[in-house]
């Protein structure tokens, strides 16, 4: 299994049908809605993200984008290292290159999800 799929294995056992249901609203401006009914799981979700040029291996500021504003800190950090780790991009190489934005999420970085309740 290559990285990639790897990461995505590991973003879908963290994605609850609750959690899938907000992913897809976050992006119903890029999902029909007729389509969007047909998305059951998150592995579905992003092959149809892969299968519309929103997601790709070595670009993944589309899903960084909807996991900051759909609110999981958690999910956006493990893009991000992949994003590091693997891609070697980092958040100072990334003002150079068209692969991915400036992620918010490096204040995110070392917050669990239990941290972040109380902002709720």
């Amino acid at each position: 299994m290559s990285e990639y799929s790897s990461m995505l294995s590991d973003l879908s056992e963290n994605i609850t049908n609750e959690d899938l249901e907000q992913l897809k609203s976050a992006c119903k401006e890029d999902i029909p809605e007729d389509q969007s009914n047909s998305i059951t799981c998150s592995r579905d979700w992003f092959s149809y993200l892969e299968n519309n040029d929103k997601l790709a291996q070595d670009d993944l500021s589309y899903i960084e984008h909807i996991f900051e504003i759909s609110r999981r800190p958690d999910l956006l950090t493990r893009v991000i290292e992949y994003r590091t780790t693997v891609l070697k991009i980092s958040e100072d190489d990334e003002i150079d290159t068209k692969l991915t934005r400036i992620p918010s999420a490096k204040k995110y970085k070392g917050t669990n999800e239990y941290s972040l309740c109380v902002l709720y």
